[in-house]
């Protein structure tokens, strides 16, 4: 058992360096989203092959309706309930920006605005409020991800505090 689990870590350490290695040498716009903490190689790259032309989305946050991270939507005009997102796009993508968003919220995520936001949307304690939260960072995440490839703009963990600073 112990010469399996070896062997297998063995492959998966040589999948991952093949993945960064193909992110520095083909994709290198997957590799200006890697600056982001919690974004590895793989998310970064399946995030540039799933969407394949940043210029396909007229704003950034079309990109969150794309990968069914929005919340569906059947208002009346007597009530408005809070439906499940609506899983209409890729789910490898959609389930590796989850779990980056889950690392951004978690114990070892960096202090970042993202975070911030996040972890003030779960405080607010509504039902099932933490996992709200990581889809919300996944969506907006998402947009972030899109902004930075069509920008080439260098990623600013606590943009907030860089404002604050600067007045």
């Amino acid at each position: 058992m112990l010469e399996e689990i070896a062997a297998l870590t063995t492959r998966i350490r040589q999948s991952n360096r093949a993945i960064e290695e193909l992110v520095a040498t083909k994709y290198p716009e997957a590799q200006a989203l890697t600056q982001i903490a919690g974004v590895g190689a793989l998310t970064a790259l399946c995030f540039v092959l799933t969407l394949e032309d940043p210029a396909r989305f007229p704003t950034s946050r079309a990109v969150g309706s794309y990968l069914g991270l929005r919340p569906r939507r059947r208002a009346s005009s007597a009530t408005d309930p809070e439906c499940h997102i609506t899983k209409a796009g890729d789910a490898l993508l959609r389930r590796l920006l989850v779990g980056s968003a889950q690392y951004i919220l978690g114990p070892f995520g960096p202090d970042t605005d993202l975070r911030c936001w996040g972890l003030a949307l779960a405080a607010r304690g509504r039902k099932a409020a933490k996992k709200r939260a990581v889809v919300a960072v996944a969506r907006k995440l998402a947009v972030l991800l899109h902004h930075l490839w069509r920008t080439q703009e260098r990623y600013m963990p606590c943009r907030r505090t860089a404002v604050t600073t600067a007045a």
